[in-house]
């Protein structure tokens, strides 16, 4: 970075490969202050785009429509023909600005073009912030079959600019605390406890508050992934709710926040079934994801949703890797037959 941009505070998380910088509370994003003289390449939604025009007013860009019908394999090779038609070397910094959809697609382009250009995420939902833009994962559909196709490719830089979320629709408010609920169970009692104490509304109308809670989950979230970069130990924690969830995102059309809530709740029913687990406590996982808008149940074609869950890439052989409760705060990972699965898909739902 050639400038001195302004931002409150930066914390560093390294992975093997790379050191991420993560910048927090980087008000009034610029790109030039940013990134000086580099060649940028920006890609980002309408969305982002109709309320901040300016952004890619200096900076070649390729801008996606909004929504999940975007991660597909055609939208990454006309990205990459733009990059290739502008001239972007392989020192270029893609700069990805948006939602999860967008850090997504941004970091599986950067990974490839030229064997891995350098890259830069500007999170600016709840979802993008506490959980797409961080540890590396990003990925494209094939078809019905969520996140099948993509990298691990850690970016060099995320940028926090919470001015963005003045812009962020109710349900994109909703759809980003279901990931922050997820991290409470899995790790992180006193955070569940926290978001007892408070609302949706609290967050939306206090900025101190939510900055708070976004930094706490980045440090939360980045702790699992730098130890457990591939999925081999307790990455596999955050794969919480996401199990029936990716299949009913997939077979409803979902926002990925309420699919992930109604699989969380399938997850914590099973916790209470299994013998080994001794989970009592779905009924408050419940009220605070109700407590947050967020849904814990839906009418569903269950033999289709089993179809989906066979495709689901935790599935080994004829056992699924389930994230399952023991405790509030704590969570591990277990084999659940996929008999076992069919015959109670019902019940959990």
């Amino acid at each position: 970075m050639n400038n001195q941009p302004t931002y409150a505070h930066k914390k560093s998380y390294a992975f093997p490969a790379r050191t991420v910088e993560v910048y927090f509370g980087a008000e009034n994003f610029n790109v030039k202050d940013w990134f000086g003289n580099a060649s940028v390449f920006i890609i980002t939604d309408e969305h982002i785009h109709q309320y901040y025009p300016e952004l890619t007013r200096f900076h070649p860009a390729y801008i996606i429509p909004p929504g999940e019908s975007s991660k597909k394999q055609s939208t990454i090779d006309a990205i990459l023909e733009a990059m290739l038609h502008a001239q972007l070397s392989k020192d270029a910094i893609v700069l990805g600005v948006g939602g999860g959809v967008v850090t997504d697609i941004a970091g599986f382009a950067a990974s490839i073009y030229k064997r891995g250009t350098r890259l830069g995420l500007l999170p600016t939902s709840i979802l993008g912030m506490v959980d797409a833009a961080l540890g590396g994962k990003n990925g494209i559909d094939a078809g019905v079959f969520k996140n099948m196709i993509g990298t691990v490719y850690q970016p060099e830089c995320i940028i926090y600019d919470y001015s963005f979320l003045k812009s962020l629709p109710q349900d994109e408010w909703v759809n980003g605390f279901a990931e922050i609920i997820k991290h409470g169970c899995i790790k992180d009692r006193d955070l569940f406890e926290t978001l007892e104490q408070h609302t949706l509304e609290d967050y939306q109308q206090n900025s101190l508050l939510t900055s708070t809670l976004i930094e706490r989950n980045v440090d939360l979230k980045m702790d699992i992934v730098t130890r457990d970069e591939f999925d081999q130990h307790d990455r596999q924690l955050l794969n919480f709710g996401h199990t029936l969830g990716h299949a009913l995102e997939n077979l409803h059309e979902l926002p990925h926040g309420s699919a992930v809530s109604i699989g969380m709740v399938a997850a914590c029913v099973l916790s209470e079934r299994m013998a080994d687990l001794h989970f009592e406590e779905a009924a408050r996982v419940v009220k605070l994801l109700t407590r947050y808008h967020l849904p814990v149940s839906i009418e569903t074609d269950y033999d289709k949703l089993f179809e989906g869950v066979c495709m689901d890439k935790k599935r080994k052989g004829d056992h699924m890797q389930f994230v399952l409760m023991d405790t509030i705060g704590s969570a591990s990972a277990k084999p659940v037959p996929m008999n076992y699965l069919q015959e109670h898909l019902k019940s959990l739902i």
